[in-house]
């Protein structure tokens, strides 16, 4: 299995994202995760994002929230497609067929890698 090497954890405090490759890696209050970067709504870049106080990963441009340990979208778009009828019902749907893709991240000797 392939490893790429994301850098000390000691970069990656708690509350914090960043852009690996294809992926957002983020720490969500000690739990590392590493989900694919482009949000399924409008490929917005998710490593650009938020880490919520619920630990979900939000969308920087229109607040959509993922689960990091499923990839499923928990909260659809929000502001002018909040408004859409079935939107939000019908983003979470597809994340339930296409969720984001998740990779492993491990810790050894102070130094985070994705698998």
């Amino acid at each position: 299995m392939s490893e790429v090497r994301i850098g000390p954890a000691s970069d990656l405090p708690a509350g914090t994202l960043m852009g690996v490759g294809h992926h957002a890696v983020g720490n969500a209050d000690g739990k590392v995760f590493a989900v694919s970067r482009r949000c399924r709504h409008l490929g917005a870049n998710l490593a650009n994002g938020s880490i919520e106080s619920d630990g979900c990963l939000a969308c920087p441009w229109h607040a959509s929230t993922y689960d990091v340990e499923t990839g499923r979208m928990v909260r659809g778009p929000q502001g002018f497609y909040a408004k859409i009828p079935g939107l939000d019902a019908s983003n979470k749907a597809l994340t339930r067929i296409f969720p984001l893709r998740r990779a492993e991240v491990v810790e050894r000797d102070g130094i985070l890698f994705m698998r």
